[in-house]
Order: structure tokens, then sequence, then C-alpha cells
């Protein structure tokens, strides 16, 4: 079977300036990042267009190491939408270097469904990941500098909250020490993955380059020795920052291996920040668009959840439909069957595994949206097994369609496409229903999400969630706006319990919740439960070992 990067190799890619003319815009209006990709200005967006658009979320059932190819899908759906006489534009987030040198190797789609040019989209791309990760490294540094500068005028912080990011998979730099040798202020720190940044949020929130100026400034650092916020506004570098970033905001235009436009931008991860593509992306697409297919990261307790609860809330967007997706052998995994043997036919196993797709159908009907689940299918997949899936997602009452734009492209997810468009027509939309009221308690945030979502008996703080959740309390007691901040829950992807271990549909557990990290430029309060990490590591044999150049050509990234 050939490799992601050798039928990437066989499309003849078209100039950016052709797949801008599809859409109507002028070469003049876009600026190119070589010949295949391009960055466009956000004064294109359309509002009235936006609200006649289309929107399509793609989400899935919870991953595991089976895999599940859900941005395989989602450009997929797209593909198929066009050959079904569709104007369909995918929007999906930008690959981080961590998980491509780690574990995947590549993150712009499979197959003859991919973006391109995807050697360059999986690496620097249009240096998006690069803006994020200097800009908030620059706070970190003029932080750090202010704190010595002053430390004769009697200023400290009593708690400093802003840490390092970095886009690589680094688990040594999770806790670090710095100011060591009279080099400025000792300090306990460390690292934060890039996706994990908080201005990486902001930019995947930010609706202007005002709104992104506004949202830096009002970034928390830290709490001073008397109890007062200190944020970026009182460094004075909000225009510094916006200005590191001024480039990065502009959403990226690239291909599909079929020539169709599709936007890329942004990349929060959904297990420790929202893990949606940009606002102004999302809106570019459907500016452009009749029908646009976007995706949340991980499974729908993650990702779509956080589509809707806060990228939806803020930004007024109103999906029509979610696609599902799930494989045989992740089925298989969920319930029960070892990953050795996924491939081999087990009806029990598969039935047992459909636990864990109902209860995030039932979520996402919970949330107010017709459901369309789509197989992504695979040459060992039996008929058999396939019409169970089938069989189950009828008696359910939702659609389902077999994917195959891997193997065929946009001609093998004409089924899907169909399904989708006659679901959205035969169904009018209705408003979402949010897993949580704006005025919610952030406990009552929480627990709603918690228990209605993941299905947990209950929630419980630690001995540091508590004392985090008191200061907010005291030192933001009368800030409205804090009050209506969203919260981003991160945990781990691979089970709706915060126990990585626990597959399928587990019941009886309760979420610890240990920190909670006041993200005041982006708007929400994220809590870390369980034991997940905001730096991942790499694993024995990380990707990197098999990504090298041959004969002038990239390989490994697939």
């Amino acid at each position: 079977m050939k490799t992601d990067i050798q039928i990437a190799r066989e499309c003849q890619l078209e100039h950016i300036y052709e797949i801008a003319s599809q859409l109507g815009i002028d070469s003049e209006k876009i600026e190119p990042y070589g010949r295949y990709m391009a960055k466009l200005p956000v004064s294109l967006i359309n509002e009235e267009k936006v609200r006649q658009s289309r929107l399509i979320l793609v989400t899935a059932i919870s991953p595991t190491r089976a895999g599940i190819g859900k941005t395989t899908c989602s450009i997929g759906l797209t593909l198929g939408l066009n050959k079904i006489g569709k104007r369909a534009i995918v929007a999906l987030r930008e690959p981080s270097l961590g998980p491509c040198f780690g574990i995947k190797g590549g993150a712009a789609g499979g197959g003859y469904a991919q973006v391109l040019p995807m050697d360059k989209i999986n690496l620097h791309f249009t240096g998006d990941f690069h803006a994020v990760t200097s800009a908030h490294n620059t706070i970190s540094a003029l932080l750090d500098n202010y704190i010595y500068q002053h430390r004769k005028d009697g200023f400290s912080l009593r708690e400093i909250y802003w840490k390092r990011v970095l886009d690589v998979n680094d688990r040594a730099l999770r806790n670090v020490v710095t100011g060591l040798r009279g080099d400025g202020v000792v300090s306990e720190t460390g690292f934060d993955i890039t996706s994990a940044s908080e201005l990486m949020a902001i930019l995947c929130l930010a609706t202007s380059e005002e709104d992104l100026q506004h949202r830096i400034e009002n970034i928390l650092l830290g709490i001073t020795a008397d109890s007062k916020p200190f944020r970026v506004r009182d460094l004075g570098v909000a225009g510094a920052i916006t200005v590191l970033l001024r480039d990065a905001l502009s959403p990226n235009l690239v291909q599909t291996t079929e020539h169709t436009p599709a936007f890329i931008h942004g990349g929060p991860f959904a297990n420790i920040a929202h893990g949606c593509s940009s606002v102004l992306a999302t809106k570019m697409a459907m500016t452009y668009g009749d029908y646009v297919v976007t995706e949340a990261g991980f499974g729908a307790d993650l990702g779509a959840e956080k589509f809707f609860d806060i990228k939806c809330r803020k930004a007024g967007l109103q999906p029509r439909l979610v696609v599902i997706v799930a494989t045989t052998q992740g089925l298989k995994m969920h319930g029960g069957v070892d990953i050795a043997l996924i491939n081999e036919p087990n009806i029990q196993g598969l039935k047992e595994g459909l636990k864990n797709l109902n209860r995030h159908i039932n979520n996402m009907q919970g949330f107010g949206q017709p459901v369309v689940v789509t197989l992504n299918r695979y040459h060992s997949d039996p008929d058999e097994e396939i019409e169970i899936v089938r069989k189950n997602c009828e008696d359910l009452g939702v659609g389902f369609a077999v994917n195959e734009a891997f193997l065929k492209g946009g001609e093998g997810a004409i089924e899907l496409a169909q399904t989708v468009v006659d679901t959205i027509e035969r169904i009018q939309p209705l408003p979402i229903h949010f897993a949580y009221p704006e005025n919610d308690s952030i406990e009552g945030k929480i627990e709603k999400v918690c228990k209605r979502i993941y299905g947990a008996s209950g929630v419980e703080f630690t001995k540091t969630g508590k004392k985090k959740l008191e200061a907010i309390r005291d030192i933001f007691a009368d800030d409205k706006d804090i009050a209506r901040y969203p919260v981003c829950i991160a945990k781990t992807q691979f089970s709706f319990s915060a126990d990585s271990t626990r597959y399928g549909s587990p019941e009886g557990f309760t979420i610890r919740i240990r920190d909670l990290i006041l993200n005041c430029g982006s708007e929400m309060i994220v809590a870390i439960a369980g034991d997940m990490l905001r730096m991942p590591g790499l694993p024995k044999s990380p990707q990197a070992e098999r990504i090298t150049i041959e004969n002038g050509e990239i390989e490994g990234l697939s």
C-alpha cells in the first residue's frame, strides 16, 4: 500500500492563485507562502454569508491506539460533498511537531483524502506555531526581567502562573528552575507544549487584530505580594506581542488531494486545551462555502463538548449536524479486545464497544444536534460487522454511512456526503443546548460536564484544586466577566473517565480536579483532571526515528 507522502507526490498541485480563484478571490488579496500556501486577510470574512453557510462538525468515539481517522474523514466528507455538486470547504487545525515526531508522523489526513502540501503543513507551514511559541516565551522573558529589574522597588509576585512553551514532546522540561547562579530571580517553573499555550487559544478565539491585542492585555501572569492580579498590560508589552502574532492571525489557505480549497489554522489539543481550529478560519470558510466541514480534537467528550460550550458559545456559531467517526477496530478495543486481535472478526467485542459510540451519540443529541455516524472502512472489515454498526445506528434513529475516502478520495465518501445532506435538509436546526448555563458557578460547570458528558458519579477537588478555586473567588470576586467564563477540562482522551486504561463506557467513577488555571485572555478556566499533563512525553520508539530524507524526498511523515 502506498504511503501518504507517496500519494501526495502523485498529486500535481495547483498554484495557490488557482485555488484562491475557485473562491473568487483575486491574487492581489492574498499573501502567498511559496507556490502552494497563502494567508488571507481577515477583512474577506462576510458575516451575512457566514450565517447562510451550513457548518458540519466531525468528531469521534473515544480514541484508541488503533486510531480513528477523524481528519481523513473530515477531508473525505468535503471531497464527497463536492462530488455530489455542493460547494464545500474544510477548516482544520494545524499539526503540532510534538505528535508528528512523537507518535503520529503527520496529521494532514491520509491516503487520497489529504490536505497538501502535506510535508510543509506537517512541519513549519506558514510559521504560526513558531509565532505562538516565540510570543509566549517573549512574555516569559519580559516577566522575568520585570521581576528582576523591580525587585529593589519591593515588587514581587506571590504566585507566577505563566510558564514557558515548546512545540516538542519533552518530559524533562515539565519542571525546571530558572535564575540560578545569579542570573535573575530563582523561580520554579516549567514548560507546556505550544498547543496548550493560552496564546494558541487566544489566536483561535480572536475575531480581529484589536480583539487579539485586548485579549493579550488581559492575560493573567500571576498574583502580587499584596494579592493583586498582574497581567500583560501591567508589563506594557501587549503591543509587542500582538506584533509577533499579527501574521499568524490570518487564516491559511491550501488545497486537498482533489484541488479543492482548505483552511488550516490554529492548533490547540482537545485533551489539554479547547481543541478547535480558529474562529476566523471557520468564518472564512463559511464565507466561501455553502457547506463547511470542521473537526474538534479527540473524542466527542473532549473536542465536541468544547466546540459547543466554548467556541460556538463565544463566536455565535450554529452547526447544522455532527458526524461521529468510528472504526471496527476502535470499537473492538472499547469492547475489551486486545489490540493484537482487533483485525480478526469478533462480533461480541464489537457489540460491547458500541456502548462507547452510543454514549457519544446520546451526548451530541443532548446538545440538540442531528447525528450521522460514519465508519472508516478498513480492508479487513467484515460486512457482517459493518451491518451490526449500521443496525445499531438505525435503531437509535441516526444516519449511518461507510467512508472509504482513504482509498478512493471523494468517490469513497459519496454515501457519507449524501447522508449528511439528506439529514441537514430533513431536520431543522435547533439552538445549541449547552452543557451548562453561562452564569453557573465554576464547580457547577465542571460538575455538569463531568456528570452529563463523561458519566461521572461525582467530582472532587484536591487540596491544590480547592486552593486555586478559593483564590479565584477571593481575588476576582467582583469580576463579572470571569463569572461567565466557560470551563475547559484537561483530561485523558482515551476514556470518559480520567483513567486512560478504562476503555468502553465506564460508570461509577469520580473525576478528581487537581488544578485550575485562569486564562483571562482566552476567557476560560482550565481544569486539570486526574494525572493529565500539559507537556507530553515521547514514546519508547518515537516517529522521529523513521523520518528521514531519501533521494531528496522526505520519508516517514505518515
